[in-house]
Order: structure tokens, then sequence, then C-alpha cells
């Protein structure tokens, strides 16, 4: 599989927002609740400091995407965010890898001196792992931080990177 990481542009919402719904609707990793339609999603994700898809250059598939943003304003405003979305049946594939690979590049591009992450949920292993890997650092944990679809509670793990 032949994957680019480029900018998203309105030919993929439609394909942008199928993946992001599912994990929305699964409620096991991001903090949203409402699902996103055509207009709210071109508004969403044009909003971003940037927002990347990756894509199959064969098939023209979007396989994935990531939002990346400030994660604060003023004298925090050094401070990134983002969040990653695979499609379900591409995960395992490490396109997350490239994703978050691809958004640190484009953070420090931006002008941003840190990523950080708010809330990783600590079921989700896969990511967990994944910035193990890439040298992020875990800040602690958040005792029942984050509310799962089921009224569960789960913990969080906030992670950092300086870029």
């Amino acid at each position: 599989m032949n994957t680019i990481i480029r900018e998203f542009n309105k030919n993929d919402i439609e394909q942008m927002i199928c993946i992001w719904n599912d994990i929305v609707e699964e409620g096991i990793a991001f903090p949203q609740t409402e699902i996103l339609n055509v207009n709210s999603a071109l508004d969403f994700f044009s909003c971003q400091s940037f927002t990347g898809v990756a894509v199959d250059v064969d098939s023209d598939e979007i396989l994935g995407l990531y939002i990346l943003h400030p994660n604060n304003i003023g004298r925090c405003g050094h401070i990134s965010n983002a969040s990653y979305a695979v499609k379900q049946n591409r995960r395992g594939l490490h396109i997350g890898e490239k994703l978050v690979s691809h958004c640190l590049q484009k953070a420090k591009e931006l002008g941003f001196r840190i990523l950080q992450f708010n809330a990783v949920v600590s079921t989700n292993y896969g990511a967990l792992r994944l910035y193990e890997k890439l040298g992020f650092v875990k800040l602690g944990i958040i005792p029942e931080g984050f509310l799962l679809k089921d009224g569960t509670y789960q913990d969080i793990i906030p992670h950092y990177y300086s870029l």
C-alpha cells in the first residue's frame, strides 16, 4: 500500500466523516459526543491549524486523518494538541504511526514547541504503545478522567513530546 499524508480538501469530507464518526460512536477514545455531518465537518476540519489525511495513492481511499491545533492560548499557545483517527478495517497497518510522525513535523513547522495529548484513555493500548515507541513522555494518570459510552469511567494518561 502506497500511502501519502497530505492536507485534506473538501472532496475528502465524506470519507473523513465515516472514519471520525465511527470513533465518536464507539465512545472509547474521543471526547466528542456529537457526530459530524458534511457542513459541521467542513467547519470543524477547516478551523484546525492543520488537518491531514492518509491516502492510499493507488485507490484514493482515505485510511486515516489527524487534526492539529493549539492546546491553549496566549502564554501557552506554543503547545499543540492533536487527535488521530484510523479507518477501522485499516488498523494495525502502521497508518497511525505515519499520521503521528507527520503531525510532529507539521507541528514543528507551524511553530509549536510541544505536542501534548490531554486524554489518552488507558485502555487505548495501541496508542499507548505507539506513543512510547515514538518517545512521548507520560505525565501521570488522571483517575476516571474519561466517560465511556457505556457510562463507566476510565483513567486517562496525558502525554507530551518536545518538538
